[in-house]
């Protein structure tokens, strides 16, 4: 018979925005880590929310709730991303709520970091030393944000997991909805120069890494750590979909066609639609090459292993509904772009 005084208590975890992308990815992992985990939601649970998850159906701006109902949570996860055309009025102001709940439960506040922070002149590799020089809107609300979390430390312990564009685990994003939009009819796009490097992230390692990082005590207070995903040119990258394609019965005899994304045609939305200006002004990231060093990941995690590129990108398409005989993923994750 167990003795339940003696038991090991699980760890427990808090998710803020669990039915985004990244937050139903992480419910995920930590949950297959072990992991109670509670999840923040404003409306019904995503489809593919784990079973033994605890929801709280209260808003991020409650946080007396929050931390009332969280109470002995390990980290908290700030898995809230505003719309992409909101985040001058609400990326630091939800940051700070997320931030004092952390500090209030006395948990270690996770969060996934990108490189819009490092702005157009950055260099080829990008690790916790670069120098963080943003040169657009959204760079700067980011590095604001992160400075934030450097001045609370020690009083707030955070980590930040930073990586490139993602794709994997839901839909919404440049992977998706360019790149493999047309795989079914042997087509293919590339939003930027196709000789230049891009940093890639498979969202369920991405997810199993911060599990993993969120499980070791000997953390500093502050920490930034890269993700090194999958750096690949833009033609590497669509060979690689076209292998797993044709691997999975699609494109024909004939080679796939290769195109890019309509920037004309995005400048004139812009003149009328906000989402598309946004999306404009971070277009130097398809022409500027960078990939992010993974040694300091290597150093604190030396047993994680990546999923093989040509197996991250058959499940995403799988999870798509573009490989055949496979229905698409319910859409459990709000479109996001990072």
């Amino acid at each position: 018979m167990t003795d339940l005084s003696t038991s090991p208590r699980r760890r427990r975890v808090l998710i803020l925005g669990t039915n985004g992308r990244f937050g139903l990815a992480a419910a995920q992992a930590f949950d297959a880590a072990g992991w109670d985990v509670l999840a923040q939601v404003r409306r019904t649970p995503a489809a593919g929310m784990p079973t033994r998850a605890r929801v709280v159906a209260l808003p991020l701006a409650d946080v007396d709730g929050l931390v009332a109902q969280a109470a002995g949570a390990d980290v908290v996860v700030h898995a809230v991303n505003p719309h992409y055309t909101r985040w001058a009025a609400d990326l630091l102001p939800m940051g700070r709520q997320g931030m004092g709940i952390a500090e209030r439960l006395g948990a270690r506040f996770a969060l996934p970091g990108n490189v819009y922070n490092y702005g157009a002149a950055m260099p080829a590799t990008l690790d916790g030393r670069t120098p963080q020089w943003p040169s657009t809107r959204k760079g700067r609300l980011r590095v604001a944000f992160e400075d934030e979390l450097r001045h609370r430390a020690p009083r707030l312990r955070s980590v930040i997991l930073r990586a490139g564009d993602f794709f994997g685990a839901g839909r919404g994003v440049w992977f998706d909805q360019v790149v493999v939009k047309g795989v079914a009819r042997g087509r293919l796009a590339y939003p930027g120069t196709r000789t230049l490097a891009h940093a890639w992230a498979y969202l369920p390692d991405m997810a199993r890494a911060l599990v993993g990082l969120c499980e070791l005590a000997e953390l500093p207070p502050f920490i930034d750590i890269p993700l090194p995903g999958a750096t690949l040119t833009g033609e590497q990258l669509m060979d690689a979909v076209e292998a797993v394609a044709r691997g999975a019965g699609l494109g024909g005899a004939r080679p796939f066609r290769r195109g890019g994304a309509p920037w004309p045609l995005f400048r004139l939305l812009a003149l009328v639609i906000p989402l598309w200006r946004e999306i404009g002004e971070m277009r130097y990231l398809w022409e500027t090459p960078h990939g992010l060093d993974g040694a300091a990941l290597a150093r604190w995690l030396p047993a994680f292993r990546p999923t093989p590129l040509p197996v991250a990108l058959r499940a995403s398409l799988d999870e798509l509904g573009l490989t055949p005989g496979r229905p698409a993923a319910a859409p459990a994750l709000a479109p996001a772009r990072r």
